[in-house]
């Protein structure tokens, strides 16, 4: 199936804007789920909409079903199991730090996404992407816990803080399961990528859906009911995090996951809103400089290629 060569770009601003809503509505979860069962509403809410998308592309157009192989299944779990971990991370990043805070710290995903991509895949760090990963790692950095007495200090040793190695560690499950996902859209030869990537997310969330519940009936099944009660804020987690997922595996069935993820910090301008409009939080002018830094890499990766 062939394509626009900038086709990857709206496609991946919407991944970002529905990630947004996705978190912050799982935030409001965390309380009464915990990290695990707020988790885990993304993957078994998501589903039924995952199937819908599929069915939908299956049914629309002339792309059969993929054959799944051995390669494409060992990504597919590798990168679920990574999603799983860097979801849990990502939602107690939050819940110890701001919202905007939280997104940003696991945005340090787009400085190890590279790197995974060119070791895994082969995928090549052109000296633009190298420039925009290198704003991405000054925002974030700028971003971590500062003192107001001593920000130099503070920013020198930000990094051993807890919150902002929860947020790196998040960052890099992220990233690992971003160029796994392309890893599984590009095992599944002669597949569009618009098939590949629906294919791709319902074999995922499937995982991660059974994976989760089997924990939760094995150690904690009250979660099972508490999960099942919150339905209707769930489904709206599902909703846009199975939309989230959707654009996200489309955009790198498309572009290298290195590109895709760096354009996707366009996510911290749609967090900040949220942070201030919703939950009510401030950010510093230090802060706001890392999220303005870190936003100067989305324009270099779309415009110079």
């Amino acid at each position: 199936m062939t394509h626009p060569d900038w086709l990857w770009i709206p496609i991946t601003v919407f991944a970002a804007f529905a990630q947004t809503v996705r978190n912050a509505t799982q935030r409001h979860l965390f309380a009464t789920l915990g990290t695990l069962g707020a988790t885990w509403v993304r993957f078994l809410y998501g589903l039924p909409f995952a199937l819908v998308w599929l069915t939908a592309v299956y049914a629309t157009g002339d792309a059969p079903l993929p054959h799944p192989n051995l390669k494409f299944c060992a990504w597919v779990v590798a990168s679920a199991a990574g999603q799983i971990a860097a979801t849990a991370l990502l939602l107690r990043v939050m819940a110890e730090r701001n919202f905007a805070l939280g997104v940003a710290y696991a945005k340090s995903e787009v400085m190890q996404v590279a790197v995974f991509g060119l070791v895994f895949l082969g995928d090549p760090v052109s000296a633009s992407l190298a420039v925009a990963i290198a704003f991405g790692t000054l925002g974030v950095l700028l971003l971590s816990p500062i003192d107001r007495k001593h920000p130099l200090r503070a920013l020198a040793i930000g990094w051993t803080t807890r919150v902002a190695l929860l947020g790196v560690a998040s960052g890099a499950a992220f990233g690992f399961a971003a160029v796994g996902y392309r890893g599984s859209a590009l095992a599944l030869e002669g597949a569009g990528f618009v098939m590949a990537g629906a294919y791709t997310l319902v074999a995922a969330q499937l995982v991660q859906t059974v994976a989760l519940g089997c924990w939760f009936l094995l150690r904690d099944p009250g979660v099972v009911g508490r999960v099942l009660a919150a339905w209707r804020t769930s489904l709206l987690a599902g909703l846009m995090g199975a939309a989230a997922s959707a654009a996200w595996f489309t955009a790198t069935a498309i572009e290298p996951a290195g590109p895709v993820r760096t354009l996707g910090l366009i996510e911290l301008l749609f967090s900040y809103v949220v942070s201030r409009r919703i939950f009510r939080e401030r950010l510093t002018a230090l802060e706001i400089t890392g999220i303005v830094t870190l936003s100067v890499g989305l324009v270099i990766v779309t415009l110079v290629r």
